[in-house]
């Protein structure tokens, strides 16, 4: 995969006449349920995850009992998450410390096509070779802890990043595309199924940040290269410390008890994206119980 996206234009090509030989008949296929897809760019050569969803940011906040943060609307941000712990569909194998309090994280993600710096957000959806869908699984209580630090996030989110199921070009979402001055949005529905069932909707145009401004902020005196993902950050609803903080709130206005929910080993995640397709994970725990949690260094 990497070397069709150091040459992307060439390689939409060859891709265009692979696909039109199909529908003309003159090339055999395969049926997708038949084949155990892995990620679609499987070693990117980086990995930045953004914050773009307000509605997902003031609701946390909001849940916490904190204020809204301002620079939230002037300017996009985002962290590194680690480029080689990318995951498919599938199971999805964790240590014991990631399963307290484990949770998913529903986003979409683009790759990058083209290398590129300084690039400005008016031409930066040219620098997109596609979207697929992209769950950012997110160890709570390592990451709770980690964020007491004021360094980001590090064991709590490095251990797994599934995405895929396939990486759809531009061209075919184009009915879906919202046009803004700040570059391109999709009207495209999200939904994520825990077990089967429905447990959060949004959708993409509700990026407060677009991907163009992302890149944008991205690519500020560094380059960025064919094989870059960028996600976009979660979506309102997309996880379930959003989640268990509102439900939370609620069973406490209504002097009720409320158990929060997150992923446990056995457990199905699946995301959903219209136009990029499904990805589901089926979380299983490691053989061997190495915990970090349990080696911290108590004060005297």
């Amino acid at each position: 995969m990497k070397e069709l996206l150091e040459v992307w234009n060439e390689s939409l090509s060859i891709c265009e006449s692979i696909v039109n030989n199909f529908h003309a008949g003159n090339t055999a296929g395969v049926n997708l349920d038949e084949l155990k897809l892995g990620p679609p760019v499987p070693y990117p050569t980086s990995c930045r995850d953004g914050y773009a969803f307000r509605q997902h940011v003031a609701t946390a906040r909001r849940n916490r009992g904190v204020p809204m943060i301002p620079e939230f609307d002037q300017y996009p941000v985002f962290y590194f998450t680690n480029h080689n712990a990318i995951y498919g569909g599938g199971d999805l194998i964790v240590e014991t410390d990631h399963l307290q309090k484990l949770d998913f994280e529903l986003e979409a993600a683009i790759v990058i096509g083209r290398h590129g710096r300084n690039i400005k957000s008016y031409e930066a959806d040219n620098y997109i070779a596609g979207y697929m869908i992209m769950n950012d699984f997110s160890a709570r209580v390592l990451q709770m802890e980690e964020m007491l630090l004021n360094l980001g996030p590090a064991k709590g989110k490095d251990f797994a990043t599934a995405i895929g199921p396939v990486l759809v070009t531009p061209d075919e979402l184009e009915n879906r595309k919202v046009t803004t001055p700040y570059g391109d949005k999709y009207d495209l529905e999200m939904k994520a199924y825990h077990n089967g069932r429905l447990i959060s909707e949004g959708n993409l145009k509700q990026m407060d940040w677009t991907f163009a401004e992302i890149i944008e902020r991205a690519s500020y005196g560094v380059d960025l290269y064919p094989g870059d993902i960028i996600g976009s950050g979660t979506v309102g609803t997309g996880c379930y410390l959003e989640l268990n903080g509102t439900a939370a709130l609620n069973a406490k206005e209504k002097g009720e008890e409320f158990t929060p929910v997150w992923l446990a080993e056995g457990d199905d995640i699946e995301l959903q994206i219209e136009g990029l397709g499904r990805l589901k994970n089926t979380i299983r725990r490691a053989v061997d119980d190495y915990s970090l949690l349990a080696r911290k260094k108590m004060n005297p």
